[in-house]
């Protein structure tokens, strides 16, 4: 039976974290101990496989976290405390570099909650949610996104329905096919591929979506009621949704902290800072007018970087112990790429893993957990229509 260690850092200057490791395994050469005599000891003798942050000591969350380390990612429960060592210690442990959050594998477990869910669902009273893409134009990057969309929709159980239009197609073609899946009792979401060609009004083609199937959440109403203290928009945007997620699913405290949203628009940035706020953060939000981006940014307990620059934000951006949600992928060249270029986030992951706490990949980060989220605002929606609990 697996052993298992939680490690307490109970330093003055942050607030209490447990580190719990399911497994020790001694280094190579070195002798195995039994857990029972691990009591007190220090801990740079061993590989530690996997690492969760939680907020308390003596209250461990239920879940799993996905969190991994330059030896590998590692799945794991909560198990019972063992022994406690020192926040320095700790780093040494890890070789003082920040963990990873492995949005890929967090993605993964709440798709099989969604599975699980919508499976319920059609057993109890027949109803298979359903989601509606329009996509305008052959733009190989919305090509692909929407074709991601479809095989997420189908590997939950989602029923899909897919149009797609010429580029020169005409606004009201578009109007017309969002009216007709509106008053579809069938689908149960609606999503308009952006970037729409130029010649559209974006904002016309958004605000006719119904906001009951509004499952990207960009209608006005759901923005309107999401700034607004006391009120619950029917959907959040996905990938700022996904953001918070991540940050939950890894306990990562959000309460009475410093927050930084690097970027502004309506799709990430305005969002994410909306569902900050709603958590107690303490947020501000850097854009291209900040003149000091560098220094508010260097306050932050935690960053989420939304502007589309690669590697914009360098590690004297970043304070020591952060937190870093990286939401940008930009392509830059590399000649030893197959592809002739690699992509890469908006911070500079290299010089972030040896300054912050934890950090997102690029990709592998906050991309799959756009697609998890769109997913769940459909199935929310789903139950709502047929008041399903």
């Amino acid at each position: 039976m697996a052993s298992s260690m939680a490690f307490a850092d109970c330093s003055t200057s942050a607030p209490t974290r447990t580190f719990l490791f399911s497994r020790l395994r001694p280094r190579r050469g070195l002798p195995s101990i039994p857990p029972h005599l691990l009591r007190g000891l220090p801990v740079a003798g061993f590989r530690l496989p996997s690492l969760r942050i939680t907020n308390s000591p003596s209250s461990f969350p239920k879940g799993n976290a996905f969190l991994r380390n330059k030896q590998g990612f590692r799945h794991f429960r909560p198990f019972t405390v063992l022994a406690s060592v020192s926040a320095s210690e700790a780093a040494i442990s890890t070789e003082a570099s920040a963990m990873v959050i492995d949005g890929k594998s967090i993605a993964k477990e709440i798709r099989h909650e969604i599975t699980t869910e919508i499976s319920r669902m059609k057993d109890e009273i027949g109803v298979i949610p359903g989601l509606a893409v329009i996509l305008v134009g052959d733009r190989k990057d919305s090509t692909t996104y929407v074709r991601n969309k479809k095989k997420a929709c189908e590997s939950v159980g989602i029923k899909s329905y897919e149009v797609c239009l010429p580029e020169d197609s005409t606004e009201e073609e578009v109007l017309k096919f969002i009216s007709g899946f509106n008053d579809d009792p069938e689908v149960h979401g609606i999503l308009v591929q952006l970037p729409l060609p130029s010649h559209m009004n974006e904002q016309n083609i958004l605000n006719a979506v119904s906001i009951e199937k509004d499952v990207d959440g960009f209608h006005p109403l759901n923005i309107g009621r999401l700034a607004m203290r006391g009120r619950e928009p029917l959907f959040v945007p996905c990938t700022p949704k996904g953001c918070i997620e991540l940050l939950h699913r890894c306990n990562i405290d959000i309460k009475g902290k410093q927050a930084v949203v690097i970027g502004r628009s309506n799709i990430v940035g305005m969002p994410a800072a909306l569902l900050l706020l709603r958590e107690d953060a303490t947020v501000s939000i850097v854009h291209s007018r900040t003149k000091n981006p560098e220094e508010v940014t260097s306050q932050a307990d935690i960053i989420i970087a939304a502007v589309g620059q690669p590697n914009m934000v360098r590690g004297s951006w970043i304070k020591p112990g952060a937190v870093i949600i990286d939401v940008g992928i930009n392509p830059v060249e590399d000649a030893t790429s197959p592809r002739g270029y690699r992509l890469v986030g908006d911070v500079c992951y290299e010089e972030a893993c040896k300054i912050a706490s934890a950090v997102t990949p690029v990709p592998g980060g906050v991309g799959p957990m756009t697609i998890a989220m769109l997913l769940s605002n459909t199935l929310s929606s789903a139950k709502r229509m047929h008041n399903f609990q």
